[in-house]
């Protein structure tokens, strides 16, 4: 696995692409959205897709524009015994540091009415977990509903068969989810740039 080093600090918060002055109006409740005012910038994100037996990594590269697979890494049963972070918290936190993230992306798993569920309780726990041990590098929880279905779909149209190859299918799941996020970020920061620029044209 490569260990890349672009890098850039900060922070993001939630909203849905409509309405950049207010993001608090229209983010699902408990779900980020990327927002210029507190995007960290330039820089590697990583994804995670947590499911009960598996969580799936994904990374971008530091512009920001592609998500790729990244590994699979086995979820950690409780041990109220161990004094530090748990195996699967500290594999996904050295994640973190090797590829000198910027922010990262943890899946919300919804039902398709919109409702979270035991899956987004157990997801919402893992990133307060995840955020003590990567502080100060942001958590975002994304809105994921059907990322698993949708990946498992994928890999199947192009031929990769579902029985034997979960792992995978855990990755595409933390790529899918990834690349929601960016291409979301990447049209925001468009709309704000453009709406400077129609600005400064304006004050001219």
């Amino acid at each position: 696995m490569a260990s890349p080093s672009d890098s850039a600090g900060g922070g993001g918060r939630a909203r849905d692409v409509a309405d950049p002055d207010h993001p608090e109006r229209s983010a699902p409740h408990g779900a980020d959205r990327p927002h210029p005012d507190t995007d960290p910038g330039r820089g590697r994100r990583i994804a995670v897709d947590v499911g009960s037996v598996r969580i799936g990594v994904a990374s971008s590269d530091p512009d920001g524009v592609l998500a790729t697979p990244v590994e699979t890494v086995p979820r950690a049963k409780p041990n109220k015994r161990s004094a530090g972070p748990a195996p699967d918290i500290a594999r996904i936190a050295e994640i973190v540091r090797e590829y000198e993230a910027v922010e990262v992306i943890v899946g919300l798993p919804r039902t398709l009415r919109g409702e979270k569920g035991t899956a987004a309780t157990i997801a919402t726990a893992f990133a307060d977990q995840l955020r003590a041990a990567v502080s100060p590098v942001p958590i975002r929880l994304s809105d994921e509903r059907l990322t698993t279905v949708s990946a498992a779909r994928a890999l199947r149209d192009s031929g990769v068969r579902a029985r034997g190859q979960r792992q995978v299918i855990d990755q595409a799941a933390a790529v899918s989810i990834l690349q929601g996020w960016l291409d979301e970020r990447s049209a925001v920061l468009r709309s704000v740039e453009a709406v400077r620029h129609a600005s400064s044209e304006d004050d001219a």
